[in-house]
C-alpha cells in the first residue's frame, strides 16, 4: 500500500519477503531514499507532481486490464537490450576516460587535453543513457552520486573541489582516496572543474601536475563504480533474472503489474527529471531569474549532450522494450504522441547554443528551451496519465501539485 504523509513525502509498504517499508521524498532538491527497485520505481512516479495540473488526478486503469501475456518479453527487452548494455557501455566510456587522463598527465599537451575532453563528453553521453535506470544496483552504497554529484544549490561541493587541489595534497591522487571522499569530490562534475574550471591551463603544460592526477583518480573512481554495476546487471543470477521474472522468487517485484509499474517509473521520472533538473535548475521561463550557470555541465558544454542522452534514453527504454505493446489496439495513439513528444525533445536540444547565457539572452534560442520545458512536462503526464491508464495499471495515489 503507498500512502501521502504531505504533498512532498509518501511512503510504500510491502510484506513481500525481506523489502521493508520506505519513505520517499519527492521533491526536485530531495534524494529518494532509495532502496530497492520496486519501490523505488513505483515512488518515482511522485516525481510527476509539479508537471501536474493543480487538482488532483487519481491514475487509474480506464482499460481492460495489464496485458499480462506481453509483459515478459518487455521485461525480458529492457533487461538484455537496454539497462545491461547501457551500463556496459557507460564502463567503457568511463574506462577510456581514465586511460585519457592518465595520458594527459603523462605527456601533456593540446592534444591530449583535448582527447581527454572529448573523452569526458564522451562519458557524459553513455552516462546521460542510462542515468535513467534511478534503481537496482545504482543505488546502492551512494553509487549513483559517486557517478554523479547534481545539483550543487549553494556550491559547497564546487567549494570542496576547489579547497581539495589548491591544498594539493598527495594522499589524494589515488583511486582509493577518492573512493573514502564526500560524493562531491568523486563525480563527474569534480572532473569537469578539473578539465574545465579556473587554472585548469595547467593541465596541457605541467607534467604529473597534482590538479590532473586527482582528476585522473577521481576517473579511476568512476570507471571502478561503472564496473560494479555493470558486473552486476550481468550476473546471471542475480538482479536481471530478478527483474525478469517477477513472483515469489524475485527480491524485487512480486508481480508483473508491480514490474510494469516500475518500468512506467522510469519513464515517467526521467521525463520529470528532464526538467526538475536539467532545465528548471537554471532557467523556469523568466530570462531574468536566469541562473546559467546552475545549468549541468556547463563548463564543458554538455548540458546539451545531457539533456539529449537522457531523451535518447527514454527513447531506447521505450522502443526497445517495446513498451507500446503493453497497449490495447484502441489506445496506440497514445504510443504515436509519446513517439512525436520524443522525436520533438531529441531534433530541438542538439541545436541549441551551448553557451549557456548566451542561450537564455537570445530570443530564438530561448524560445527552443522553452519549447522543451512545455514538452518535457506533456511527456511525463502522456507516460503517467496517459499511457499508464491505458495499460490497466491503477498506481494506489493520487497526483498533486507539489507548490
Amino acid at each position: 500500500m503507498r500512502h501521502w504523509k504531505s504533498p512532498e513525502h509518501f511512503c510504500f509498504e510491502r510484506s513481500h519477503g525481506n523489502a521493508p517499508s520506505r519513505c520517499f521524498h519527492a521533491i526536485p532538491d530531495a534524494k529518494p531514499l532509495r532502496t530497492f527497485a520496486g519501490i523505488a520505481l513505483a515512488a518515482s512516479l511522485v516525481l510527476t507532481v509539479a508537471a501536474l495540473p493543480a487538482h488532483a488526478e487519481d491514475v487509474r486503469t480506464n482499460g481492460a486490464g495489464l496485458n499480462e501475456a506481453a509483459v515478459p518479453a518487455t521485461l525480458q527487452k529492457a533487461v538484455d537490450d537496454v539497462i545491461r548494455p547501457g551500463y556496459r557501455a557507460m564502463h567503457d566510456s568511463a574506462s577510456k576516460l581514465t586511460a585519457a587522463m592518465k595520458a594527459l598527465c603523462a605527456d601533456p599537451s593540446a592534444t591530449t587535453l583535448s582527447d581527454a575532453k572529448s573523452a569526458f563528453g564522451d562519458t557524459v553521453k553513455s552516462w546521460s543513457h542510462i542515468e535513467i535506470v534511478d534503481t537496482g544496483p545504482i543505488i546502492d552504497k551512494n553509487r549513483f552520486e559517486h557517478i554523479l554529484f547534481y545539483p550543487d544549490r549553494k556550491g559547497v561541493g564546487l567549494k570542496q573541489v576547489q579547497a581539495l587541489i589548491a591544498k594539493a595534497d598527495e594522499h589524494d591522487t589515488t583511486v582509493e582516496a577518492v573512493a573514502g571522499k564526500s560524493v562531491a569530490l568523486m563525480s563527474m562534475t569534480a572532473l569537469e572543474y578539473v578539465l574545465f574550471g579556473n587554472g585548469s591551463d595547467v593541465l596541457g603544460k605541467d607534467k604529473q601536475s597534482f590538479r590532473c592526477r586527482y582528476g585522473a583518480a577521481v576517473a579511476g573512481n568512476i570507471e571502478n563504480t561503472a564496473k560494479e554495476i555493470a558486473d552486476e546487471w550481468d550476473a546471471p543470477d542475480g538482479v536481471q533474472k530478478s527483474w525478469k521474472f517477477p513472483g515469489k522468487t524475485s527480491d524485487d517485484f512480486m508481480d508483473n503489474k508491480e514490474a510494469v509499474t516500475a518500468l512506467l517509473g522510469i519513464l515517467v521520472h526521467s521525463a520529470a527529471n528532464m526538467r526538475d533538473q536539467r532545465l528548471e535548475t537554471f532557467y523556469k521561463g523568466d530570462p531574468t531569474a536566469a541562473r546559467p550557470k546552475m545549468a549541468i555541465y556547463w563548463r564543458s558544454a554538455n548540458t546539451w549532450t545531457s539533456f539529449t542522452g537522457n531523451v535518447e534514453g527514454i527513447k531506447m527504454l521505450w522502443e526497445k522494450a517495446d513498451m507500446a505493446s503493453l497497449l490495447p489496439s484502441d489506445k496506440r495513439d497514445v504510443a504515436t504522441k509519446i513517439d512525436r513528444l520524443l522525436n520533438e525533445l531529441a531534433t530541438t536540444a542538439p541545436t541549441i547554443n551551448t553557451d549557456i547565457e548566451a542561450a537564455i539572452g537570445n530570443d530564438a534560442e530561448r524560445a527552443k528551451i522553452d519549447k522543451l520545458l512545455s514538452v518535457s512536462r506533456d511527456l511525463a503526464t502522456s507516460f503517467s496519465d496517459q499511457y499508464g491508464g491505458a495499460i490497466g495499471l491503477s498506481a494506489g495515489f493520487s497526483f498533486a501539485d507539489g507548490d
